[in-house]
């Protein structure tokens, strides 16, 4: 009788071998799921691809271009930095001289309303306008746009050329790039942009990621 009840007893509680297998797959799970959002967010813009074209208003860029390390800005203290400094954000860039003529405050107020409209997510996102010489900025221009939200930083335009690809028939001037959080150029916006398209595409990124 005793023997019996061991025995039952016995059946009744798992080996340690299990309870480890247990665990390892439950630690496996929760990777996963912590995971989910960046494997979503990448797996919605770079491999699902709806038939007849992308789901975005944005050019994607491919294969990715990521930041390169050689590339150093000045920052507007005049001190010297690499640019990838900045990952670690969604970076939304601009490139146009200091004398900030119509299409680039224009492409500044793009920008701006466009981060705005993200909410509560819009510390997520800095813009980033890349100068391509050292001339002052105009005051009425530094005072709508200051720091963080806006960075107005100088950098060699034949660096910027070489790594920012343009559309046919433009100038790296007409367009505002999106660069994603590890630092890789994701998306090129057209020449005068649909802010409100602009603005899907950025929310689209934000929601599906949650990295930045």
């Amino acid at each position: 009788m005793q023997s019996q009840r061991s025995a039952a007893n016995a059946q009744q509680r798992p080996t340690k071998k299990g309870s480890w297998v247990s665990g390892r797959w439950m630690l496996v799970l929760l990777a996963l799921v912590c995971a989910a959002p960046v494997i979503a967010s990448y797996l919605m813009y770079y491999v699902i691809k709806p038939a007849g074209g992308t789901s975005s208003y944005g050019t994607l860029i491919e294969p990715q271009r990521p930041i390169p390390a050689q590339l150093a800005v000045t920052d507007e203290k005049g001190q010297s930095l690499p640019f990838k400094s900045l990952e670690g954000k969604w970076l939304m860039i601009m490139v146009n001289g200091s004398d900030c003529d119509e299409q680039c405050a224009t492409r500044l107020y793009f920008m701006r309303q466009v981060r705005v409209l993200q909410n509560g997510e819009r510390d997520r996102v800095v813009n980033v306008w890349l100068r391509t010489d050292g001339k002052p900025v105009a005051d009425v221009i530094k005072n709508a746009y200051p720091q963080p939200d806006t960075r107005m930083l100088v950098a060699d335009e034949k660096a910027i050329a070489a790594w920012l690809p343009v559309d046919g028939g433009t100038k790296l001037t007409d367009h505002i790039f999106l660069v994603d959080p590890n630092g890789n150029l994701m998306m090129r916006f057209p020449k005068n942009p649909d802010p409100k398209k602009i603005n899907a595409d950025v929310a689209k990124l934000l929601k599906w990621s949650r990295i930045g």
